[in-house]
């Protein structure tokens, strides 16, 4: 009989994980449409500002500003890790915090110094590998969506460091939304700005005229720029983690109805082997009579 109690604590303690997984669930996908409409609206101002600030970058020559000159060194590296503040989301955490550490080996491997700014508690795993390359730790737990002013915060922050020369150069490593069952693990300098190469690009291609200057525009475009980037890198986290979550809810709700199955089996099996012995012994009682 002990067996038989344990095994319907048990079915009971699986229906209710159950219920749980499968609320959890719903939220996720109740919270993934809107998540998903951000990351894909805010995708062209991101692609278009970069755009703008490779064209003026060509034209003014990359020694306009330190954010596109960098600082004349390649040694310091500070990988930007940008996480959820929660769990219960399958490997989307993992999976950047993978990439960053496999990023990192590659430079430690070229002899170069690697440091670590996290955004994002999940980040905070990076401290069991790395216990004294952390810089920072930026805490984005009062953030209930993505937001610019949460971006500009980080990027106004990694800036002052640049500028103070703690590093030489800044990566950002983030989750891109494709669909709820894939989220692709990023990586991506933003400071200094990378200019993408065009062929046959010159600076006397440009048609266009700006006021009052091209460098006065630059100058407050680069900081806009890591801005952007960050922010986009935020939308794209938060519509990853929903899809994630979702999916890993889905799978652990039809786990705990398979467990459930399973359970139902052998408790019903118990308890009929139960039966059975009882009736043995009411006869062979009698018998004995």
């Amino acid at each position: 009989m002990a067996s038989l109690k344990a095994l319907k604590i048990r079915i009971g303690s699986v229906k209710s994980t159950q219920k749980i997984t499968k609320a959890m669930k719903m939220v996720a996908a109740a919270k993934l449409r809107r998540a998903q409409e951000a990351a894909v609206a805010g995708r062209p101002y991101a692609e278009r500002l970069e755009g703008v600030v490779a064209s003026l970058a060509r034209t003014v020559g990359v020694g306009a500003s330190p954010l596109l000159a960098g600082t004349g060194k390649d040694q310091v590296h500070l990988l930007v890790v940008a996480t959820s503040e929660r769990g219960l989301a399958g490997a989307f955490n993992t999976n950047i915090v993978r990439a960053a550490r496999r990023k990192a080996e590659e430079l430690e491997a070229a002899g170069k110094t690697v440091r670590f700014y996290i955004a994002g508690k999940k980040g905070r795993v990076m401290k069991r590998f790395y216990p004294t390359g952390i810089v920072a730790d930026h805490d984005l737990s009062d953030m209930k969506t993505a937001s610019f002013d949460a971006a500009k915060d980080i990027a106004d922050d990694l800036i002052a460091r640049f500028k103070a020369g703690e590093f030489d150069v800044a990566h950002l490593f983030y989750a891109r939304f494709q669909s709820a069952l894939v989220q692709e693990p990023m990586g991506a300098q933003i400071i200094p700005v990378a200019i993408p190469e065009v062929k046959g690009a010159k600076a006397s291609d440009a048609t266009v005229e700006y006021e009052p200057s091209e460098e006065a525009i630059l100058d407050d475009l680069l900081p806009r720029n890591v801005a952007i980037q960050i922010f986009r890198a935020l939308l794209e986290n938060a519509a990853s983690e929903q899809g994630s979550r979702m999916t890993a809810m889905d799978n652990a709700t039809r786990n705990a109805g398979d467990m459930i199955k399973r359970l139902s089996i052998q408790y019903n099996r118990a308890r009929q082997a139960a039966i059975t012995t009882e009736l043995v012994e009411i006869i062979s009682g009698a018998e004995a009579l």
